[in-house]
């Protein structure tokens, strides 16, 4: 199981809670949260790694992904149609990832994302 400490940045703000949650669903692979969050032409960026285009090759790629074990979310901030999350994982396999995932939603009420761009730095 997954331990998930939050950020106390989201409390009044929808937008902050939802870039959250979407972020916990990726580290959960909760497939059902990320597929009625993002549209169908979604774009994933991980810098220097991979670009993902399309829900369902992106909802693949979440499932495949590497365990965490601790997710840490430091800050959350958004602001019209953009959003940002920051952190660190700490893998089952012992690695700590920081990280920071910026998120561009399809439209400025925030409920579905179109491109996540995610930026993550190994420091053990």
């Amino acid at each position: 199981m997954t331990k998930i400490i939050t950020s106390e940045d989201c409390g009044n703000s929808p937008k902050n809670i939802f870039v959250q949650a979407l972020t916990i669903a990726f580290t959960k692979a909760d497939l059902k949260f990320i597929q009625k969050s993002v549209t169908d032409n979604v774009r994933w960026a991980v810098v220097g790694e991979k670009t993902i285009e399309g829900k369902d090759i992106l909802l693949q790629a979440v499932e495949q992904a590497a365990d965490v074990e601790e997710l840490i979310v430091l800050h959350v901030m958004t602001h019209g149609k953009a959003g940002a999350v920051n952190g660190k994982k700490r893998l089952k396999n012992g690695m700590v990832l920081e990280f920071c995932n910026v998120y561009e939603f399809k439209d400025a009420k925030g409920t579905s994302v179109q491109a996540i761009t995610t930026y993550e730095i190994k420091i053990n």
